[in-house]
């Protein structure tokens, strides 16, 4: 049996393209950040440390969700950042139910990316558990995300992993730096092509 993970670089639209993959194999959707959002609203935080404990949390479930469709047999899509630190956990829970995990990784120019990432920062209309670290939902005012430099935002791809990430299956690249020039229905061949050699 498999699964298709969607991970990649921050920015580089791993949220949508997960969404409409879903939509088009007819595959379940786990997303981390949608779980995350959804706990934020409910429970909030008082701190950055407390941020840090929802998206851990948000995380588990994700994984508690995924092993529940595991044992189930079915095939489904993971949307996360996934990273170095995410792979031995993740390969421990493929191996258990014999699941293979193909990663579909986005990336584009570094750069340009990096400037996108700086605008869906700035959107009002970002879910405010993302931009905020002092308090949420809001108590006072809270402090908002410091931007990090693009120098900053290269080494955590790199130092992290996101950028290499696979699980224990075949990785399909995508560039997206341009949205205007992604060409989904290439993306969905590749995909069932490597799907029907598992």
């Amino acid at each position: 049996m498999y699964c298709i993970l969607v991970t990649g670089i921050p920015a580089a639209g791993k949220s949508t393209l997960a969404c409409r993959l879903a939509d088009a194999l007819r595959l379940p959707l786990l997303q981390k950040d949608a779980i995350k959002e959804i706990l934020f609203d409910d429970l909030g935080f008082r701190s950055r440390a407390e941020k840090v404990k929802l998206g851990i949390a948000s995380m588990h479930i994700m994984y508690h969700m995924a092993e529940r469709l595991m044992a189930l047999r079915q095939p489904f899509i993971l949307e996360n950042n996934f990273e170095d630190v995410s792979r031995p956990d993740l390969l421990a829970l493929l191996e258990r139910y014999g699941y293979t995990a193909l990663t579909v990784s986005l990336t584009g120019d570094y750069r340009q990316i990096y400037e996108r990432f700086l605008q869906r920062n700035a959107d009002p209309s970002r879910h405010r558990g993302h931009v905020v670290n002092g308090c949420y939902p809001d108590g006072g005012t809270p402090q908002r995300e410091t931007a990090p430099s693009y120098e900053q935002f290269v080494e955590g791809i790199t130092k992290r992993g996101m950028d290499r990430f696979t699980a224990n299956g075949p990785r399909i690249v995508m560039d997206t730096t341009s949205f205007a020039g992604f060409d989904f229905d290439v993306l969905t061949d590749a995909i069932r092509a490597c799907l029907a050699r598992l």
